[in-house]
Parts: structure tokens; sequence; C-alpha cells
């Protein structure tokens, strides 16, 4: 097993086994580097849970109610 984790360049979208590109450009880490691939998807998905959980949790009222929106 090696010591070093995949990551994603973000720039030049290809994966990188260790941190070779600045943390601004990079996304991980990953444990293989089929995941590293598949980084997009995987963030795309996990948006997707988010925004239902926020939906979800707004239903029920625990989104704010002063109108005020901190994004």
């Amino acid at each position: 097993m090696t010591d070093k984790e995949w990551y994603f360049n973000t720039v030049t979208e290809q994966p990188e086994l260790g941190k070779l590109s600045p943390i601004g450009q990079r996304m991980g880490p990953y444990k293989t580097r089929q995941d590293a691939l598949d980084a997009w998807k995987i963030v795309k998905e996990r948006n997707t849970v988010w925004d239902e959980q926020t939906r979800e949790w707004n239903k029920w009222g625990g989104g704010r109610s002063d109108g005020d929106d901190e994004r």
C-alpha cells in the first residue's frame, strides 16, 4: 500500500498521485485513481444530496425566517 493518495487537478482535469498541484487547484484525497477521475461526479452527487436535505430541513421550519440569505 502506498502512502500517497490520489487528487484531481481542477485545471488540467487529470488525476495526480500525491499533492502535486497547488491546493486551490486540487480536490481530494481519493483512494483510487478512478475515484479521482470521478471527482466532478462525486461532487455533483454530494451536492444533490445536500440540496435535498436542505429542502427537507426547510419544510420543517429549519430555514431562516428573517428574510436574510447568508450566501
